[in-house]
């Protein structure tokens, strides 16, 4: 490794964007491809929407000037949408942060709570890898705990352990997902309970990016817990992946904290003027939710019968199973389903001792259906 790199880098392992059709076994060219493995909408935006962002971008945007740093706009559309769809009215636009995806203000925070040596972080896994991956490349201290094997609910106990006996640094921040990611469990209430009774020098950073599929927030409860942070995206429920747009809704003091993190002009303007849209015409957006929830259940329904499939209850736009009985190859297993249903053209997740599935349009669930049965039934499972 080079000298002027870091000595820990070599033990760090980069985030692996799933290589869909891209690697690994290839894809026939006259396969339908079913993406069913990145937690996207399998909608993209309506022709309409599409031709009035065209038509911004033709007419409106200069591209010789930098983006509108301030974001108040787009800041004070969302302070609205949170308010609407928690039915409180005290979100305002300082309340708001905003970022290149969700990952950008995973990084920020942590810049602003842990660095410097003044703190760690607490996972329970499995979760969303990114918590880990950025805090590591930050050489900030990752403690993990587990989940209960029958439910996924986080080891509370041993999670409370952990920050009681964690020291130099203590533990600053806990991530949480609701719901999680990739088990697609949201928080009892008695997960709940222990996040509200965290003492204020803790940071709970609450991700909901699946916010607008499991309609429960706790956004209603952040003016009592000036501790807490919900993250959020527009990449889901309202079809952006491509423009990379998350935000955060927190105190004001932490917002203001998360400002002096970012960098100058993180958002292009194009892609602030297709989240202004998505906020525009949520009504519209958001009215897919209904078909890929039914869709979901389908998915549930269709696979809950097969004798080598254990499959979990869901309140994301994603399904989490796993292989039973559990067997000492079970990796080797989950590698080889993954990749025949790649070659047949259905990408899923691997992940965590386990598939994770994202609910697509009836079509593409229905071949995705057939093709996992025909290939269990290959293997004899």
């Amino acid at each position: 490794m080079l000298d002027f790199i870091r000595s820990d880098f070599a033990q760090l392992v980069a985030y692996q964007p799933h290589p869909g059709g891209t690697s690994g076994e290839p894809v026939k060219s006259d396969i339908t491809i079913d993406r069913l493995d990145s937690n996207e909408s399998p909608f993209d935006l309506p022709n309409e929407l599409k031709e009035k962002l065209s038509w911004t971008y033709q007419q409106v945007i200069e591209n010789n000037r930098y983006p509108d740093g301030s974001y108040v706009a787009l800041k004070s559309a969302i302070a609205q949408y949170v308010n609407e769809s928690a039915q409180i009215t005290d979100i305002t636009l300082d309340n708001i942060s905003v970022g290149n995806g969700s990952d950008e203000l995973i990084r920020s925070v942590l810049i602003a709570t842990c660095l410097k040596g003044e703190g760690a972080v607490l996972v329970a896994n499995p979760t969303f890898s990114m918590y880990g991956i950025i805090s590591q490349t930050l050489g900030i201290p990752v403690v993990t705990v587990g989940r209960s094997e029958s439910n996924f609910e986080i080891d509370l106990a041993a999670a409370q352990q952990a920050i009681n006996q964690t020291q130099n640094p203590p533990i600053r921040l806990v991530f949480v997902v609701h719901p999680n990611s990739p088990t697609a469990n949201a928080l009892t209430a008695q997960e709940l309970d222990w996040l509200r009774n965290l003492p204020e020098n803790i940071l709970v950073v609450i991700d909901e990016a699946y916010f607008e599929f499991s309609q429960t927030t706790v956004a209603q409860e952040l003016a009592k817990h000036p501790n807490w942070m919900i993250l959020r995206t527009f990449s889901k429920a309202f079809r952006l992946a491509a423009h990379r747009v998350g935000y955060a809704i927190a105190h004001p003091q932490l917002t203001a904290a998360l400002e002096k993190v970012r960098l100058p002009y993180n958002l292009p303007s194009f892609t602030q003027a297709a989240a202004l849209f998505a906020m525009n015409y949520r009504q519209e957006l958001l009215a897919s939710i209904g078909e890929i929830l039914a869709q979901r259940e389908e998915l549930i329904n269709s696979l809950s019968g097969h004798p080598a499939l254990k499959i979990w209850p869901s309140a994301a736009n994603f399904i989490y199973l796993r292989l039973v009985p559990t067997t000492n190859d079970q990796t080797a297993k989950l590698t080889a389903i993954t990749q025949q249903l790649k070659s047949q053209g259905t990408l899923i997740r691997q992940i965590s001792g386990g598939l994770r599935i994202t609910v697509g349009t009836p079509q593409e669930n229905q071949r995705s259906i057939q093709r996992l049965k025909t290939t269990l039934e290959s293997f004899e499972l």
